[in-house]
């Protein structure tokens, strides 16, 4: 699939697009966390646009391992405000959130993605996205944040990983979500350990080759930290090297907080490779 609908946008897939990360919590596992602080939420995100973001991708719930959920109104006071502000900038934009009423609040102030680390499980979500025409992306979680690291097991995460994006792809498909509107996380870091995400990077290649596009965020996430050694202000090496090692294994989208760095690699890379 060449193009991704996304909302009034239609993104070419013909390079990995640059997804640029805006966190409204207090919370962010990475400390870059911007809530109770509009100007400096609109200055990071034209800060990411003219470091070369293509799309926007915004969270006002914490979704680090341990998280506390966050209530949906608080979520929409933190949400909002950075919408209006910037939804008239041209850009496509994502919402990272999986509350129904979240979503519809969102695409109703100019979101033109959802972003459902829970794959869209909500009873309320479908209905929710079904009736625009945003971008919808798809991610595998086992468990909830709160409590998805303590004990991850499965038999064989790769095939477990692919059924379970197989089964909510189709359950989007039969709500009449349009194909082109459908991008697939594996979720890297959401109820996984080490050797787990591995296998599963490992594996990109094969599940690029299913049609749909893939979007992989392991931006300055625990992984690397396990694998260098370093603190997570000091991941942004790892950081870029994942994800050109991503794009190289067919990602599509690329979940970053380094955009100018991640920006410079891929036109490297579009050179030599």
């Amino acid at each position: 699939m060449s193009i991704l609908q996304c909302g009034h946008f239609r993104l070419s897939l013909e390079r990995p697009l640059i997804m640029g990360i805006v966190n409204l919590t207090p919370d962010s596992f990475s400390s870059d966390g911007l809530v109770g602080d509009l100007e400096r939420a609109v200055d990071h995100a034209r800060h990411q646009l003219e470091a070369g973001a293509d799309i926007l991708d915004i969270g006002a719930e914490s979704s680090r391992p341990g998280a506390i959920p966050t209530l949906e109104d608080e979520e929409l006071r933190r949400l909002l405000p950075l919408l209006e502000r910037i939804a008239d900038w041209g850009v496509p934009i994502s919402v990272d959130t999986y509350k129904p009423a979240v979503m519809r609040a969102a695409l109703a102030a100019g979101a033109t993605m959802i972003n459902d680390i829970s794959g869209l499980r909500h009873p309320e979500a479908l209905a929710a996205v079904r009736g625009s025409d945003c971008a919808v992306c798809i991610m595998h979680m086992q468990g909830e944040p709160g409590t998805m690291q303590q004990a991850p097991e499965y038999a064989d995460v790769v095939a477990e990983v692919g059924m379970y994006l197989d089964q909510q792809l189709a359950c989007c498909l039969a709500a009449g979500v349009g194909a082109n509107r459908i991008v697939l996380d594996p979720g890297f870091g959401f109820g996984k350990t080490l050797a787990h995400n591995l296998a599963l990077f490992r594996a990109l290649t094969a599940m690029a080759a299913g049609g749909y596009p893939l979007l992989v965020g392991v931006s300055r996430k625990t992984m690397l930290g396990a694998i260098t050694g370093r603190p997570v202000e000091q991941r942004q090496a790892a950081s870029v090297a994942a994800a050109m090692l991503a794009a190289q294994k067919g990602a599509k989208i690329l979940r970053v907080h380094d955009v100018a760095a991640t920006r410079d690699a891929l036109a490297v890379l579009a050179v030599v490779e």
